[in-house]
């Protein structure tokens, strides 16, 4: 294998997992399924969403491996398949609210300066 189709595999691999991080729904998803494991019925009613919404998102973010499903006889079950998807989600979200929070004190700054 070639740097250059390495370095595509791993751009790839890159775009597909932030892409299953991209929406809110599947965030809010995954925190839940960090809670416990749920079905879809039980993740529609919590997250109140409708059971097509919840299935897409859950195809998502199973096909990257996010997320595990365990069938009990008709019954499919959802679990995080590793907790530190949420670890790194919280990071995430730290580094975010400290951005906007500097971007906010700017702001004030400068209407002050005005």
């Amino acid at each position: 294998m070639t740097n250059q189709s390495l370095q595509q595999e791993i751009s790839q691999l890159e775009a597909d997992f932030c892409f299953a991080l991209s929406d809110p729904t599947r965030i809010l998803l995954l925190y839940t399924l960090n809670e416990s494991p749920r079905n879809v019925t039980e993740l529609t009613l919590e997250l109140s969403i409708t059971q097509p919404t919840a299935s897409r998102h859950l195809k998502v973010l199973r096909e990257r491996g996010l997320v595990r499903p365990v069938k009990q006889g008709t019954t499919v079950t959802y679990h995080l398949a590793d907790a530190r998807l949420i670890q790194a989600l919280d990071l995430m979200r730290a580094v975010m609210r400290e951005r906007l929070a500097h971007r906010a004190s700017l702001m004030e700054e400068l209407q002050e300066a005005n």
